[in-house]
């Protein structure tokens, strides 16, 4: 599955959440591809580490916004927050 598909799915799962929900990689997986997600895990956070930096998304830890180039172990996608000033 391609990148850019990953992304799509990403968005897709985002938008069928609160703003202020997110999901995690493995979500984005199994939806992509239910019988054999485990070898996604991977390119699931390459596209949402792409979707940080373009400044779409958030990886979060324990609810904090995480560096998604040295993050390890569980993480969570969210919306980025976009300033209203």
């Amino acid at each position: 599955m391609e990148e850019k598909e990953l992304a799509a799915k990403i968005r897709e799962l985002l938008s069928a959440r609160s703003a202020e929900s997110s999901i995690c990689p493995s979500d984005v997986a199994r939806a992509a591809a239910p019988d054999n997600w485990r070898p996604l895990m991977e390119p699931v956070r390459e596209a949402a580490r792409h979707m940080v930096a373009d400044g779409e998304v958030q990886i979060t830890q324990g609810g904090e916004v995480v560096d998604p180039e040295s993050v390890r172990g569980p993480i969570r996608i969210r919306w980025a927050r976009r300033s209203t000033a």
